[in-house]
């Protein structure tokens, strides 16, 4: 890093990504809109559902009010070809800025805030045509003191960036990692219908040192057995159909040296059939989830995951308007 400047935020090493790059590189020091989204269908995480560039630059323009400084920060790019033959850019982060004026009803602290992103983009050549973007609205409302659901059982911080700090230049076509995610997925799947966690193999897929890098409002989790007792068990339990409806979900993986992407809207269908996940009771409702991942691989081992999925947007399906339980906090 010549001189103590900061790496380009426009470059890329990613084939089909310059417009990636330059919407990177326009939120990075935001002064307006860019048109590399134009004619992209834009889908967004709740409450701003899915919009055409125009809107999409709408929900910047007041994120801008309310965090006037605000940049967007990169640590994994990676690209990639789905299953379907469709061309993929992932990008993970977070947004940071000083948080002066309300923003959704979320009160301001005038202090630094920052929230997690995981963004696709399903690229035609260097055109982008579609996101699919996960924000971490809920750690917003933490850092505001103003999170009115249950606790996290996992860790609440700023969630790190890859250990190796290589994510925005991983190099590599992916294969073998991309492989052992599906393997470990394949193998979580059998788990509670053909027997108990032993089932799910994790010690043949997992680091022991691994990190899942849960959402806000589950947090993160060191270890098999931190990740098991903050995260898997309270969800196997409440959800044991999970993974009944696997065939009929659209999943997008791609790879990338070893770091291995996936996105769908949405990718998880199951029914709380039992409580225990997030304080809730087994409501007997089913529920989608969009959950926006990676994994990063250190041979031969997933080593860390980070992990957004829409916990507003599954409160909305259960009948919880999270805006309107925190206006009861003010």
């Amino acid at each position: 890093m010549a001189g103590g400047q900061p790496p380009d935020p426009r470059s890329t090493a990613h084939r089909e990504s310059g417009a990636v790059a330059a919407f990177a590189a326009a939120l990075y020091d935001y002064q307006g809109p860019v048109d590399v989204l134009d004619g992209a269908i834009c889908r967004m995480p709740e409450p701003f559902g899915t919009r055409d560039a125009a809107g999409l630059w709408d929900v910047y323009a007041e994120l801008a009010r309310a965090w006037p400084d605000f940049e967007r920060r990169r640590y994994i790019s990676i690209s990639g070809v789905d299953g379907q033959g469709l061309n993929w850019v992932g990008e993970a982060g977070y947004y940071t800025a000083t948080f002066t004026s309300d923003w959704m009803g979320i009160p301001a602290r005038k202090r630094t805030v920052h929230m997690r992103f995981h963004e696709f983009f399903r690229m035609d050549g260097d055109k982008i045509v579609e996101t699919q973007f996960g924000w971490d609205i809920p750690e917003v409302m933490m850092q505001a003191g103003a999170w009115p659901m249950v606790p996290s059982l996992g860790r609440e911080w700023c969630v790190p960036g890859p250990a190796t700090a290589d994510g925005l230049s991983p190099g590599g076509d992916g294969a073998a990692a991309k492989q052992l995610v599906l393997d470990m997925l394949g193998a979580m799947s059998r788990h509670p219908s053909e027997g108990g966690p032993e089932v799910m193999e994790m010690p043949r897929y997992w680091h022991p040192k691994m990190h899942w890098y849960g959402p806000a409002g589950i947090g993160t989790a060191r270890g098999i057995e931190g990740f098991r007792r903050h995260h898997q068990i309270p969800f196997l339990a409440a959800m044991p159909n999970r993974g009944k409806y696997r065939e009929e979900m659209v999943y997008h993986f791609f790879a990338e040296g070893d770091y291995v992407g996936v996105t769908g809207w949405p990718n998880m269908r199951q029914t709380v059939s039992d409580a225990g996940w997030l304080g809730l009771p087994g409501v007997g409702r089913e529920i989608t989830l969009k959950s926006l991942d990676f994994w990063r691989v250190e041979n031969g081992l997933i080593r860390e995951n980070w992990v957004l999925v829409d916990l507003i947007d599954l409160y909305q399906q259960l009948g919880v308007d999270v805006f309107a339980r925190m206006e009861e906090l003010k």
